[in-house]
């Protein structure tokens, strides 16, 4: 009654009556400890399991799978080293538990010692030795298997695609004497991950019968390569839409940029779930149609859906403006999201662009639980904000508190330095990513680099950088870097060396132009700054105007340069004229 119970979701009512029993036996404790391991409850298992006076294999055997499957496998040993009897459950929980944890060695000991073994021990070990990347040992498990059922070959099938071993998972695919839903499903998407779309098609339109798992298997990965009105066709032609193939299909069309099209299927799917939303959402702020995205989101409440935090990330991550950025604070507030480390560490981003490093420290702080993200969240809002010093203090914090720095930390920590002068800490750092941290200088760091000796007045030096730099790692951004700290010392030559490296590789790039002119007017070469001029008209390079954006009563007024659209103009030049500029002059 006590398991009957528990099948049911009963589990306080099979406590109750496991209580109320006169005399308990060994089977009434197994009965109620499974019922509690059924239920995810190991400390009331584990409690129970102590306090028996007596064990027999079943609760031995349940509380081994049990430690084992939450990693607690020295526990799970001691109690299998005093098991009297050990059956094939016990051994196969351990095995796979080593095998799990990366135990290999003791996994491999243990089933030798094993006196017998089943099919599923075997698929165990072969599944164990194939997630350590020993596909050649379950290679050698395979085929020691007596007899082999549609598991085990869609077992060693997966091994071989998820090792990205198409031809061998092939080959076996074909030897099957019996083939299930699930080796077609596996098979198509193996050849659809090694871009083999036709082999994927063949195996699809050849199959016995689908599920909407193939159909929505083939839809993703035709989409996922490229071929999206193909993936559409399928789509169209599926018999029962679930909500997974719609999202996909949707998902695709956003990854593509092609928001409008996925906004189209969207409204017309019939029943949306959070995925959905989140989906529409993010594609709307990620293609900067931000007040869509808002939009979408306000529409989402109104279903009755709850957001979830990759919705709310959204959300933040989309405003556009401060008073956007409270509201969307506000609501994850409201929600009960206040402590989540992924969703606050996008806060504190977004307050950092918006120009309010005050809210995203704030936001910082009242995490209680801060990973490496969040500590580089800061870093970069202090850097970007030149405070140099702030950022090495929260860096150093960081190290103090046994976070491990990432590539992007040292972007933040590298741009610090550049931005408040610390030439010295900066190639400190730049040397510190390899030397103690283990990580690859890329573009980025060379560029920041670059540009902090550049502005400590250290050409030479950030050409010696350059030049000695891994030549995969040099683009657009580090010789621009350079070709900024020529300009910002007058060395004209080199700088139109660099500029025509620049133009070489990136035909486009106007602000190589632009720079090289202002070095010529710089240096009063106004010949060379027309001739400079004169290029860009005729390789119809355009510059791109400077531009600010400031946000006032919820409101955000663009201006670029020489503007005089904005219907209060006549104020806004009045103002600087007449107050700003004479302040400017003062100060200079």
């Amino acid at each position: 009654m006590i398991m009957t119970l528990g099948h049911q979701g009963k589990v306080k009512e099979a406590r109750q009556l496991f209580d109320e029993m006169p005399q308990r036996d060994v089977v009434s404790y197994a009965s109620m400890i499974t019922v509690y391991l059924k239920h995810k409850d190991l400390p009331k298992a584990e409690r129970l399991f102590y306090s028996m006076p007596e064990r027999n294999v079943v609760s031995d055997s349940a509380m081994v799978h049990a430690y084992a499957k939450v990693g607690r496998l020295d526990e799970a040993r001691r109690i299998f080293e005093r098991m009297p009897d050990r059956n094939v459950y016990a051994w196969t929980s351990l095995i796979s538990g080593y095998f799990q944890n990366r135990r290999v060695d003791e996994a491999r000991k243990l089933l030798q010692e094993m006196p017998e073994k089943n099919v599923v021990t075997w698929t165990a070990a072969m599944v164990g030795y194939a997630q350590n990347g020993l596909i050649n040992e379950a290679q050698r498990i395979f085929d020691q298997i007596p007899e082999k059922n549609v598991i085990v070959w869609t077992a060693m099938i997966r091994a071989y695609v998820e090792d990205n071993q198409v031809d061998q998972a092939l080959e076996l695919f074909y030897k099957m004497p019996e083939r299930n839903l699930y080796s077609w499903n596996v098979m198509i998407q193996g050849c659809l991950n090694d871009k083999r779309v036709d082999k994927a098609l063949e195996l699809f339109n050849s199959m016995p019968w689908k599920n909407a798992v193939s159909w929505t298997t083939i839809v993703t990965g035709l989409a996922r390569n490229g071929l999206l009105e193909m993936a559409r066709e399928y789509f169209d032609q599926m018999p029962n839409r679930d909500p997974a193939a719609w999202n996909a299909m949707i998902t695709a069309y956003v990854n593509e940029g092609l928001v409008a099209k996925a906004d189209e299927l969207f409204d017309s799917m019939p029943n949306k779930d959070t995925v959905s939303w989140n989906v529409m959402i993010d594609g709307y702020a990620k293609s900067g149609h931000e007040g869509e995205a808002l939009k979408c989101f306000i529409s989402m409440l109104r279903s009755g859906l709850r957001p979830n935090q990759t919705t709310l990330t959204s959300v933040v991550t989309s405003c556009g403006g401060i008073l956007e950025l409270l509201q969307a604070h506000v609501l994850v507030l409201l929600l009960g999201f206040d402590q989540d480390t992924t969703l606050n560490n996008a806060l504190v981003t977004m307050y950092s662009r918006c120009g309010d490093i005050n809210s995203s420290l704030i936001t910082f702080e009242n995490l209680k639980v801060k990973d490496v993200v969040s500590w580089t969240a800061i870093i970069l809002a202090y850097a970007n904000h030149g405070l140099g010093n702030q950022a090495l203090q929260a860096f150093a914090q960081m190290l103090r508190f046994g976070n491990k720095p990432d590539e992007i930390t040292f972007v933040g920590l590298l741009s610090a330095c550049s931005h408040a002068g610390l030439v010295k800490k900066g190639q400190k750092f730049f040397e510190s990513m390899r030397h103690a941290y283990g990580l690859k200088p890329r573009a980025e760091h060379y560029c920041c680099l670059v540009d902090t000796l550049g502005r400590g007045k250290l050409v030479d030096e950030a050409m010696r950088v350059v030049q000695q730099m891994p030549p995969e790692e040099c683009d657009g951004a580090v010789l621009g870097a350079l070709l900024g700290a020529c300009k910002l010392h007058g060395d004209v030559g080199v700088a139109n060396q660099i500029c025509d490296e620049i133009v070489e590789r990136e035909p486009g790039n106007s602000g190589a132009y632009v720079l090289m002119a202002n070095a010529y007017a710089a240096s009063g070469r106004w010949g060379d700054f027309a001739q400079v001029r004169k290029k860009m008209k005729e390789r119809n390079v355009k510059k791109v105007p400077g531009m600010s954006e400031i946000e006032v009563n919820g409101k955000n007024h663009i201006f670029f340069v020489g503007d005089k659209s904005h219907p209060e103009k006549r104020e806004i030049y009045m103002l600087l004229k007449e107050n700003l500029l004479p302040l400017m002059q003062e100060m200079i």
